[in-house]
């Protein structure tokens, strides 16, 4: 068993970027395997008021919470209106989106296994 380090990041040393497959849609990697977490990430994403997000899948389970604002999350073909201190749980391989029909801007937590999380794209 190998030893781990402790991290501690600081909100500020956490940089936030554009995500490619939504306008509206940013992403910032709080922790993962680049800070020795051996099993998981944890990122957070913010959704802007009007943004939406395509359906697709991704090659990892993922769970959510959300932290701000309101927004609409499909998940194999079902809609639901979510709010901070909700929590969603997306099996890999699941058909979800996002909308942020709202007038402020949603956040979620997520984490992820760490590894490939290969994203693809509905039609």
């Amino acid at each position: 068993m190998s030893e781990q380090t402790p991290v501690v990041r600081r909100s500020e040393d956490v940089s936030y970027e554009p995500v490619d497959a939504a306008d509206g849609l940013s992403k910032g990697v709080l922790v993962d395997a680049d800070d020795g977490a051996p099993n998981f990430a944890i990122r957070r994403f913010t959704l802007d008021p009007d943004a939406e997000v395509p359906k697709h899948t991704n090659a990892v389970e993922h769970e959510q919470y959300v932290l701000a604002g309101e927004y609409v999350v499909g998940i194999g073909g079902e809609e639901h209106v979510v709010s901070a201190g909700d929590s969603l749980l997306i099996p890999a391989g699941t058909v979800h989106w996002y909308r942020n029909e709202g007038d402020e801007q949603g956040a979620f937590l997520c984490a992820v296994p760490n590894g490939d999380d290969e994203i693809q794209l509905q039609e």
